[in-house]
This record gives structure tokens, sequence and C-alpha cells, in this order.
């Protein structure tokens, strides 16, 4: 599904935007820190943040990160999880990515399964 090139793109230190569906329809995008792993994105942080609760009403995100010419952008059904396990991998994968992010007791996962990616030609398989 992605090349060498775009698992190369995600795993160096790009910011993305999240996109959701807010209230009344309108899209709210947000710039955020994002994982990719097997198909999934994750990103991490405060319960009840709107990016989280417009993710929870919906269903669905979508994710796009562009650096110069190379850009790749991912949507499909999103959840917000609190699942500690859940919470935790994607932590792990954050520091891995970005840096050790600090301690949040309010911390969820939003995890998107991906269901179509677009993407710079590089990036497409």
């Amino acid at each position: 599904m992605l090349t060498d090139d775009a698992l190369t793109f995600l795993s160096e230190y790009h910011l993305a935007t999240l996109s959701t569906l807010g209230r009344a329809g309108r899209v709210h995008a947000v710039p955020v820190g994002f994982t990719y792993e097997d198909g999934v994105v994750r990103i991490i942080g405060s319960r009840g943040t709107q990016k989280f609760l417009n993710a929870e009403r919906s269903g669905r995100a979508s994710i796009c990160s562009v650096d110069g010419g190379r850009w790749i952008s991912f949507e499909g059904p999103a959840r917000v999880t609190a699942d500690p396990a859940a919470v935790a991998r994607a932590v792990d994968l954050y520091a891995a990515r970005y840096r050790q992010p600090r301690v949040n007791p309010e911390r969820v996962v939003l995890e998107l399964t991906v269901e179509r990616v677009l993407g710079s030609a590089p990036f497409r398989a």
C-alpha cells in the first residue's frame, strides 16, 4: 500500500493537519503530530478536546502531512480510546518519531484506520 519512500517520510519529523467534522458539518482542521503503523494512524491528546469530540461524533477523520513537494494524506474511520495498552502503544510510537510527551493523565488516542491514501508520486505503490 505504501512505498519505502512513504514509510521513510512517515518516520521523519513532520507535523500534519487533522481534519474532522465539527458542529453543523463545518471542517475542523488542527495541527498535530501523528504516527503510522500497520494501516493505523495514531494521534495522542487530551480527552474532551474538540478534535476528539468531533471524531467520536462522526466516526471519521482525515490527516495530511506535507513537506515541500512531498505529501501524504490518509482518511478513514476513526475512534477515540482511553484503553491503557492502546494509549501506551501510541505514546511509544510518538516518542520514537518526535519526543517523549509530557505526562498526561487525561491522554487518549485517536486511531484512524486507513481506507484511502493519497500522496505524491514516490509515495504511491
